[in-house]
C-alpha cells in the first residue's frame, strides 16, 4: 500500500458561496441592426442565488462574520422585497443562520415561495409610508426586530456602503474585461444604490472614457421628481441612496415606463431566447437607444439582474399584463418604436439629487452614520 494517503473524496469541490460572481456575458444576436452598436448582457442569474444580489449579500455577511458581528446560530434580518432577501435566505441555509425577511404586498409569490423554500421566516407589512411606497415601513420594522433580538445582524442594504463595494471589487472589474476595449456606455439599474454606485465609481477611476447610464422607474424619486405608482420590480426609491454617493459618476439618467419595461422584457425572451427581470428590460430599452447612437465599432453593455422565471406570474402573464391595462404584445418593431422615442430624464444627475441624510437615522438604521463621509469604508 502506498504510504501517502489518498485526498478524502470530494476535497477539491467548492463550497456552494464561492459560485457567487464570474457571471457570463453574452451579445444580443437580433434586436440590433447592422448600424447599431453591438449590446453585450451580462447574466447575473448564474449565480447560486440566482440574481446579481447574491454578490452584494455575501460580501455584507463575510465582513460581519469577519468583524465579530455575526457568529455560529446567529439571526439575519432584511428589508427585501426580493432578490436580496432571496440571497441572504440562501446565504443563511448554507452557514447555519436564521433568517427574518421583511416583505410588502408587492412581493410575488414565487419570491415568496423562495425565501420560504431556503428556510426563511417571512414577515409581511402592509402599511405604506409617505412616498406610497413600502420601503420606510419595512426598514423600521427590520430595524426595530434587530434591536430586540439578540446576536442579530442587519445587513441594511438600503444604508450599507458595503452594498457598493461588492460592485465595486467585483461586478464592475468583470464587466469590464468581459466587454473589451470597445466598451462606450454601461446601462445600469439602481434600487439601494448598490450596482450603480459602486460600478460607476470603477468606471470613472479605471475607464474614464466609458458613458455611465442610469435607469429608473418613472415614479420613482431617487433621481427627483414626482412621486407615483410603478410596478417594475427591482427599481426605485423614495430618495437617493447612499451607496449613490456622487451622481456627478453617471452621465445621464433615463425613467423608463412599466409597459416599456415590460415589452422588453417579453421581446428579450421570444427573439433572443433570454429570460430577464423586469429591471432588465428597463435597462434594455435604454441600451438598444444608445446603440443607435454609438455605431458598430463600439459596444453597449447592461446588466441582466436576475431571471425572469421569478416573474411568469406577472410580466410573463398576459391576463396579469391586461388585468393592469397593459400591452401583451412581443413585437420587436413596437420595441424599437417606444426605444426611439426615450429621451434623457437628465443628463446632469448631479443636479437632481434627492438625498435624505438624516432618514437613516430617523428609520433606526444601524449604518445611520455611513450617511456621512466619515461613515463610508475605505473602497
Amino acid at each position: 500500500m502506498n504510504d501517502r494517503q489518498s485526498p478524502r473524496p470530494g476535497t477539491n469541490s467548492r463550497h456552494i458561496l464561492d459560485t457567487i460572481g464570474t457571471s457570463p456575458m453574452v451579445r444580443l444576436q437580433r434586436l440590433t441592426g447592422a448600424h447599431d452598436a453591438p449590446v453585450l448582457v451580462k447574466l447575473e442569474r448564474s449565480n447560486p442565488g440566482g440574481s446579481i444580489k447574491d454578490r452584494p449579500a455575501w460580501h455584507i455577511v463575510r465582513q460581519a462574520e469577519e468583524d465579530g458581528r455575526l457568529g455560529p446560530g446567529g439571526t439575519i434580518i432584511e428589508s427585501s422585497s426580493g432578490n436580496f432577501g432571496i440571497s441572504l435566505a440562501m446565504i443563511g441555509a448554507a452557514r447555519g443562520y436564521r433568517v427574518i425577511i421583511i416583505v410588502d404586498p408587492k412581493t410575488t409569490a414565487t419570491n415568496l415561495a423562495m425565501l420560504r423554500t431556503f428556510g426563511a421566516e417571512v414577515i409581511v407589512v402592509d402599511e405604506q409610508d409617505d412616498t406610497g411606497s413600502y420601503h420606510k415601513t419595512r426598514i423600521a420594522l427590520a430595524n426595530k426586530l434587530h434591536r430586540e433580538i439578540e446576536g442579530s445582524f442587519r445587513p441594511d442594504q438600503c444604508f450599507n456602503p458595503l452594498n457598493a463595494r461588492a460592485h465595486y471589487r467585483g461586478t464592475a472589474v468583470e464587466l469590464v474585461d468581459q466587454a473589451g476595449p470597445e466598451l462606450a456606455a454601461v446601462v445600469l439599474t439602481v434600487s439601494t444604490g448598490g450596482q450603480l454606485g459602486g460600478v460607476s465609481r470603477y468606471l470613472r477611476e479605471h475607464a474614464p472614457q466609458v458613458h455611465v447610464v442610469g435607469v429608473d422607474a418613472i415614479g420613482s424619486t431617487i433621481f427627483g421628481g414626482t412621486s407615483g405608482p410603478y410596478l417594475i420590480p427591482g427599481v426605485g426609491l423614495g430618495w437617493t441612496p447612499i451607496n449613490l454617493d456622487d451622481l456627478a459618476r453617471l452621465d445621464s439618467v433615463y425613467k423608463v415606463a412599466d409597459e416599456d419595461a415590460f415589452l422588453g422584457c417579453r421581446v428579450l425572451a421570444r427573439h433572443e431566447g433570454i429570460l430577464v427581470g423586469g429591471s432588465t428590460g428597463a435597462a434594455l430599452c435604454v441600451a438598444l437607444r444608445l446603440a443607435r447612437h454609438y455605431g458598430p465599432d463600439h459596444c453597449v453593455a447592461l446588466v441582466a439582474a436576475d431571471s425572469g422565471e421569478r416573474y411568469l406570474q406577472t410580466i410573463y402573464d398576459d391576463g396579469w399584463l391586461t388585468s393592469h391595462g397593459l400591452s401583451v404584445t412581443t413585437s420587436t418593431v413596437e420595441l424599437h418604436r417606444r426605444v426611439d422615442r426615450l429621451r434623457p430624464y437628465s443628463n446632469h444627475p448631479v443636479d437632481t439629487a434627492n438625498y435624505r441624510p438624516e432618514l437613516a437615522a430617523e428609520l433606526g438604521s444601524p449604518n445611520g452614520r455611513c450617511a456621512t463621509a466619515a461613515g463610508r469604508p475605505r473602497w
